[in-house]
């Protein structure tokens, strides 16, 4: 018998449904608080994360895309748009995990729905973040991840140090990050999302995403939206790949 659960987050989103459409099944949209993801509009379209069909297509209120996994695994990620009034709208958003084969071990299939659970929620934040904020702008996505696997929360504990967190910091902190590149320029940002397994911080022209992989003893990684007009991708994924990959020996 299969084994499924599903993650199930409503929201009010200030902004229009068709605005929050194009946030979500757009593939400019989900560069600016999810990941790449590109989605051909129509039903049994393709969508670019895995081998990925849309299974329901109705602009701007309804949209789910259904992803399979060659272990068994399949999931269905589902957003219904309502309107509340005419600058808010009301999003309805849920995961559905199933799998058809054997799970070995009880911890593999709880670690799976824990990490379903946070990052639905992390990723709901963002969505409010870039529409109250960056709704509309061209993003580009910057993706790097630790060499192997850490179950060690002092691994990221070390990487909230170099980030200039204080032990105490909370959401709605200001600091100035000092940014990698060539440059090196200091960003004013704010912390919009902090908990033992993510960093969010928020600048003029960034939203900042750091995943502690000691959760589920996979690598550290970092997942940036940047707005900037001028963003070099290629450039700026090689200053954070190299700044992710020194935090275990340096300091702030």
């Amino acid at each position: 018998m299969p084994r499924e659960f599903e993650v199930r987050r409503e929201q009010d989103l200030p902004a229009t449904p068709q605005q929050v459409w194009d946030a979500v099944a757009t593939g400019a949209g989900n560069l600016g608080w999810l990941y790449p993801m590109d989605i051909e509009p129509r039903v049994g379209g393709k969508a670019t994360r895995g081998d990925a069909t849309v299974v329901d297509w109705e602009p701007p209120r309804h949209l789910a895309v259904r992803a399979t996994q060659e272990d068994g695994f399949s999931n269905t990620l589902s957003y219904h748009i309502e309107p509340v009034d005419d600058r808010t709208s009301r999003l309805r958003m849920g995961i559905h995990w199933v799998h058809t084969g054997v799970v070995d071990e009880a911890w593999a299939w709880d670690a799976k729905a824990d990490a379903a659970e946070k990052h639905v929620d992390l990723y709901q934040h963002g969505l409010a973040e870039y529409l109250r904020y960056f709704a509309g702008r061209p993003a580009v996505y910057v993706t790097a991840r630790r060499t192997g696997p850490t179950a060690d929360p002092a691994d990221f504990a070390a990487l909230r140090r170099r980030l200039g967190l204080a032990d105490d910091a909370a959401v709605g902190d200001r600091f100035t990050l000092l940014a990698p590149g060539p440059d090196r320029d200091p960003v004013e940002v704010v912390v919009d999302w902090l908990s033992a397994d993510f960093v969010g911080l928020r600048g003029p022209h960034a939203l900042y995403r750091f995943f502690n992989g000691s959760t589920w003893n996979v690598p550290i990684w970092l997942g940036h939206h940047l707005f900037a007009e001028d963003t070099d991708e290629q450039q700026a994924t090689k200053a954070w790949t190299a700044w992710l990959d020194d935090t275990h020996t340096q300091e702030p």
